[in-house]
């Protein structure tokens, strides 16, 4: 008889909880982010959805400045869109749009429900992470659209891992 092999893919994703979400933005922080930082970051994350033929666009912005931008092939205009409104929710929250998504599903709400927000304007979908400086705080985001939530929320953390040495 024969057994099909059991890939990560078959295997359901376990949600990761807030207590977890909290724990990765305490630590993915970095002493400075430069100009420089934002290519070596972004460029990055272009390698790593280009080994895993990921469609996504990705998106790097500092204080109202968009330091990076790439969009992959399958990417379309909507995933730029998507990166939009989950960065907004980042810039308004101090947090990754899927840690604040995962706040409302906590309470037994959604955030379309609960905040008050317009979601054409604010997305609480996996995908934005805060770039924290220590001892500054959250001074911008990056930000992948293209792979269900969970899965544009785990790229930036692996590449931010990555790139902080962790």
């Amino acid at each position: 008889m024969h057994h099909p092999q059991i890939t990560p893919r078959s295997t359901p994703e376990l949600t990761p909880s807030v207590d977890e979400l909290e724990k990765q933005e305490r630590v993915l922080v970095f002493q400075q982010f430069t100009h420089d930082d934002a290519w070596a970051l972004g460029s990055l994350l272009v390698e790593m959805a280009r080994e895993r033929q990921a469609p996504v666009a990705v998106d790097i912005h500092r204080g109202g400045q968009q330091l990076f931008h790439a969009a992959l092939p399958g990417s379309t205009p909507d995933n730029d869109a998507w990166i939009i409104r989950k960065r907004r929710v980042v810039e308004r929250y101090g947090a990754a749009s899927y840690l604040v998504g995962a706040r409302f599903r906590a309470k037994g709400t959604t955030f379309e429900e609960s905040s008050r927000l317009d979601p054409d304007t604010y997305a609480a979908h996996g995908g934005s992470f805060p770039i924290t400086v220590e001892n500054v705080g959250v001074i911008g985001s990056v930000t992948v659209s293209g792979l269900p939530q969970l899965q544009d929320h785990r790229l930036v953390v692996e590449a931010l891992s990555r790139f902080l040495n962790l």
